[in-house]
């Protein structure tokens, strides 16, 4: 089965569920026997629950994990963070136009525009390359305006509450 016209959808905010929101779109392309592929920028640090999953899913979910287990400063980045990102957005471009995709995901693409890992219009240009038969996610906070403006659905995600202020840390199977 395959999309016969896909749309690009953007997951922003500073509230917590961008990537669950669009693992849960993909685990419902998954059940209706779409293939999907999920690219993670900024996200080294080990194996999230996710990866776990998606192993049991294969072929028809495949998740690429790329980043260092670090924290990124936007006012001193790393030229390795930033060499990475760009292998990143190589590899992004590479799944968006492959053919073997229903749905791709781009986990956290425009945190690392906001970092400045990447450039907003590397984003608008893998929007302008997007096979018409493929849906495209783009995740992360501070989403730039010139991005949401070309996305057919912006989703943001508002903190109201979160129990990581009163020192709970990432859980197991929850957050990571």
């Amino acid at each position: 089965m395959s999309l016969t016209e896909g749309k690009v959808q953007v997951y922003t905010g500073n509230g917590k569920g961008k990537t669950t929101a669009a693992l849960g779109l993909a685990l419902r392309a998954v059940g209706r026997g779409l293939k999907v592929c999920m690219v993670q920028f900024i996200k080294g640090g080990g194996e999230y629950g996710e990866h776990i999953a998606a192993e049991r899913l294969a072929p028809l979910l495949t998740i690429h994990q790329t980043g260092r287990d670090c924290w990124i400063y936007k006012d001193r980045l790393d030229p390795q963070d930033v060499a990475i990102a760009r292998g990143t957005l190589n590899l992004a471009r590479e799944t968006l136009t492959g053919g073997e995709y229903d749905l791709v995901i781009l986990d956290e693409i425009n945190g690392a525009a906001w970092f400045g890992l990447i450039t907003v219009e590397d984003i608008l240009d893998l929007i302008k390359l997007r096979p018409e038969q493929v849906e495209l996610v783009l995740t992360g906070r501070s989403a730039d305006p010139r991005v949401i403006e070309a996305a057919d659905l912006v989703t943001e995600m508002v903190e109201v509450k979160h129990y990581y202020q009163a020192g709970v840390p990432a859980r197991t199977g929850i957050e990571k």
